[in-house]
């Protein structure tokens, strides 16, 4: 039997069609050491050829300047029949796919770029044979060239199971067993696996495929990794560092290789540079990063009265240590307007608020919350290594903050969002639209920066103004902006109910989740109360939304990866929206291991403060490394149920808030946690008048 088995690609290089008009296409073929069929047929040795047909983009603006991917075979000599590398071979002439009976052997610059090659197979009667077609990109022409050659030489196999191995031990670093077995899917591999590949790797989906890299955005998703892979937390601190203007700014977001981005006068990007520094030392230790020496960037400075800059910056001969350039990041953003409350600049975590504080004096309550918690966890680092009066002078600052947050930010039963420009408030009840706004409560408490009392009261008005249980919602802000005037900027352009205005933004959302967890360790609450964590967790995960027998056929996009929003308004309640590129992932994954389990790490210790619903018996924590596996295994019923699974297995206790020190565990540990058994009652939380 004779088969003609036919590989082909098309190639992009670049973030749109248009970059396929500078690659350059080449054949590379060599000569293999001879060696036993590595596709697992059973053929004999044999001369193995390696065909390579490469495609390397010569403009550096597109995106992969230099870079070289290729699509290969390795096998006999005469194993490939034909080959091209233009796609016009296979169109006919009124533009219909067709497989053309020979392929042209065309390559080099000007055509429309693929990789197609053919390979003929002889079979006998019940015979059986594998070829294997190779993926792959270097850096250049000759990394690439290397890269398939050596790919050639290992089993395919092989190949596979180390492929496997490695996501083994990046997915499976933090384990759940629960009585739901969709949290358990979410939480044990997709959660990180979208934050992974397609947020640290891609940085693209869907709906958004640029590829560029957002200052912000990378460094929250790779702080997800800080049991898992805490490598990859230090490596963005240090890129991120890279990307800061001696004056203290950052690039909003900026394309490799190039460099090329955006300078704004965005209030909050910059500082997650210190707040991810601070995380990243607190849970490893490793303080050697904040030493590393790294550029500054020199660019364009922003004109007058323009929200941004799109430049190539320069890298500057000016250099400082990672502790340097975050903490130039909390000194440039100490101004504060006439309520006392930071500036917001063209925008803070929300970018469609950009009219707010355009102007200069626009000031962001959220943005106070924030640079609140960034101080409380920067401050003692700086004080630690000799930087006294600078701590100081943040501290200080946030004496002022917390002033104004518990003045003029307090509108009587929630805190306000912003104030614009001009002095008038954004989220108060004075507004027709955006009355009240999700962050601006739920950083009160995640913050630990507001008074107990207006905690709870700011947090059961967002509960009851911004959440809808019958549709399973929690919406960013109500009502939607239209018509506002001032105007808070393009966040009024989106449709009512649709991403940032007045959606279910999961990103935002995923901080009520957690700041409900918060709230439940800090004060005695009602069981009910202490189930909302929960209660949202199902309303944003989208396993739950699109197996529920009501919301599920209003949601329809894929039901294991988060979307970006839900729409909240009608026609299209419940609809969900830019999926795959958002960073409501891994900050999922934070608030199913850190919140719901009460997962706390510091520096090689562990402990455990959860936060479980009322209706699970029992659940089980298991973290992985270095071949090591704890156990943690949460039973209620209080001593009675603990004594019963010390009795089975001998298990030790571990008392809630507790430490343990990951390096004197054994190699295979099991501790017990002990938590009271609790009552379930219905929902109900009433907003305090």
């Amino acid at each position: 039997m004779n088969l003609r088995v036919v590989g082909l690609l098309e190639w992009v290089m670049g973030a749109g069609r248009e970059d396929r008009a500078s690659v350059q296409t080449a054949l590379h073929r060599q000569r293999l050491p001879s060696s036993p069929d590595t596709g697992g047929s059973g053929e004999p040795a044999r001369k193995r050829m390696l065909t390579a047909l490469l495609c390397s983009q010569r403009e550096r603006a597109a995106g992969f300047g230099e870079g070289t991917a290729f699509l290969a075979i390795a096998g006999a000599q005469d194993d490939v029949e034909d080959w091209t590398c233009d796609r016009r071979e296979c169109f006919d002439a009124r533009g219909r796919l067709v497989l053309p009976d020979h392929f042209g052997r065309r390559d080099g610059p000007g055509l429309d770029p693929c990789a197609a090659m053919s390979v003929r197979l002889n079979l006998a009667p019940g015979g059986a044979a594998e070829r294997l077609f190779l993926v792959g990109y270097g850096q250049t022409p000759d990394a690439a060239r290397q890269l398939a050659t050596v790919a050639a030489m290992v089993p395919a196999g092989q190949r596979e199971e180390a492929v496997r191995q490695q996501w083994a031990r990046l997915l499976g670093a933090t384990e759940v067993k629960t009585p739901d077995p969709l949290f358990d899917a979410m939480v044990n591999r997709w959660l990180l696996y979208q934050a992974v590949s397609c947020r640290l790797w891609a940085k693209a989906g869907f709906y958004q495929a640029g590829g560029a890299t957002g200052f912000r955005d990378q460094l929250q998703d790779a702080m997800a990794m800080t049991w898992a892979a805490p490598e990859m937390l230090r490596q963005q601190i240090v890129l991120c560092a890279s990307r800061q203007f001696a004056e203290g700014d950052v690039q909003h977001w900026w394309h490799s290789p190039t460099g090329a981005g955006v300078r704004t006068h965005f209030s909050d990007d910059l500082l997650w540079l210190a707040w991810a520094c601070a995380h990243y030392v607190k849970t490893t230790g490793d303080t050697e990063v904040l030493d590393q020496s790294v550029p500054f960037l020199e660019g364009t400075v922003i004109p007058e009265g323009a929200e941004d800059a799109y430049d190539t910056p320069v890298v500057s001969a000016l250099q400082a240590s990672v502790f340097e350039h975050a903490a130039r990041a909390v000194d440039h953003s100490l101004a504060v307007g006439a309520h006392g409350l930071p500036l917001m600049g063209s925008g803070d975590w929300n970018d469609g608020m950009n009219r707010v504080g355009h102007e200069g004096r626009g000031e962001s309550v959220w943005l106070a919350w924030f640079l609140c918690r960034v101080v409380a966890d920067f401050a003692p680092i700086a004080r630690s290594r000799g930087e006294s009066d600078r701590a100081g002078r943040w501290e200080t600052a946030a004496e002022g903050w917390r002033a104004a947050l518990d003045g003029p930010a307090w509108d009587g039963e929630w805190y306000t969002r912003a104030f614009f420009d001009n002095g008038e408030p954004l989220g108060s009840r004075v507004n027709a639209e955006a009355r009240i706004d999700l962050i601006a409560q739920a950083w009160s408490v995640l913050s630990d920066a507001g008074s107990g009392p207006r905690q709870r009261i700011a947090m059961a008005s967002m509960d009851n103004l911004l959440v809808d249980p019958a549709l399973g919602l929690v919406k960013l802000l109500d009502p939607p902006l239209a018509r506002a005037v001032p105007s808070a900027g393009y966040i009024q352009a989106y449709p009512p109910g649709v991403r940032e205005n007045g959606g279910q933004y999961n990103h935002g959302a995923v901080w009520a989740l957690m700041a409900q967890a918060e709230l439940s360790r800090r004060v005695e609450r009602p069981a009910a109360e202490n189930d909302l964590a929960y209660r949202y967790f199902t309303y944003l995960s989208p396993a739950h939304r699109a197996s529920h027998p009501v919301h599920g056929a209003a949601y329809a996009i894929e039901p294991y990866v988060m979307a970006g929003d839900v729409y909240t308004q009608p026609p299209y309640a419940g609809r969900g929206g830019w999926s795959w590129y958002t960073g409501s992932a891994a900050w999922m994954h934070r608030a199913a291991v850190e919140s719901i389990f009460g997962l706390q790490m510091r520096a090689g210790e562990l402990s455990l403060h959860p936060c479980l619903p009322a209706h699970w018996p029992r659940a089980e924590l298991r973290l992985h490394r270095d071949a090591r596996i704890l156990r943690l295994v949460l039973v209620r019923g209080a001593a009675e149920a603990a004594h019963e699974a010390m009795t089975l297995g001998a298990v030790p206790l571990l008392e809630p808030g507790h430490s343990l020190s990951w390096d004197g565990l054994a190699p295979d540990s099991c501790f017990v946690v002990p938590l009271p058994a609790v009552v379930p009652v219905p929902l109900s939380v009433p907003v305090p008048v």
